[in-house]
């Protein structure tokens, strides 16, 4: 959503703030590394720190035993990972992986509770957010069920792209196939052709995007609608 966006605006999030809550925050708030692979929540188990992604970014998963973990939303610095905190919930509804490597700032989620009870401003902003992520979630359960993999892997790559502050990362076959929940043969056969019309060139995991503009014209009708239901929201 904020390709290319400094990285000196920190989170989309807490910049939306009003001066004097977005200081309280940025006080009670440490920065910490996203480390590839680290799973920062898991499934019906307590938050215990709430993350503002900078420059690295997060992916939301479902699990059901005896299937590959499938890929529901995409934290990167336009959101927040415990946003749920703000419902009085303090259960992970999904297991939450950083996908991208980066920097993030981080909050206890006790603390996170007491910036909520006293800034009706962080409240405001945080439901709005948490609807963006149930318009997500309903979106891409959608787009699974109804697009061909061609189009729902460009809108993938889109999402990626936005949150990598980067025009290259590294996407194993296997990775994307389960994130998509498809078979390794059909990412595959998807990432060959968009790389023969020229949108991306892939190698041996490393992904660059060549062609930006084509990837959004590839893509599924779903990127540019959560895209514009982020930009309504913020």
């Amino acid at each position: 959503m904020f390709v290319n966006a400094p990285l000196q605006i920190l989170s989309h999030l807490i910049e939306s703030l009003p001066s004097k809550p977005r200081k309280q925050l940025l006080d009670n708030c440490e920065p910490t590394q996203l480390v590839f692979g680290t799973v920062l929540q898991e499934v019906n188990q307590p938050i215990r720190q709430v993350y503002f992604p900078l420059s690295g970014f997060i992916s939301l998963v479902t699990t059901l035993r005896g299937h590959p973990p499938l890929e529901m939303g995409l934290i990167g610095n336009e959101g927040v990972l415990g946003a749920s905190l703000a419902l009085g919930v303090g259960l992970a509804p999904l297991r939450a992986v950083v996908q991208g490597s980066g920097s993030a700032l981080r909050i206890s989620s006790s603390l996170f509770r007491q910036q909520i009870a006293n800034s009706p401003a962080l409240l405001r902003v945080l439901q709005r957010y948490l609807y963006v992520v149930m318009v997500q979630l309903s979106q891409s359960a959608a787009c699974t069920h109804f697009h061909e993999i061609e189009p729902r892997l460009a809108r993938w790559l889109l999402m990626t792209h936005d949150r990598s502050h980067a025009n290259h990362f590294h996407l194993t076959h296997e990775f994307l196939a389960d994130m998509l929940g498809v078979r390794r043969s059909g990412v595959s056969i998807a990432a060959a052709a968009l790389q023969a019309r020229g949108l991306i060139s892939y190698r041996r995991g490393q992904i660059v995007v060549l062609d930006r503009a084509g990837l959004e014209q590839a893509a599924c009708e779903c990127y540019g609608l959560l895209l514009a239901d982020y930009q309504a929201q913020f």
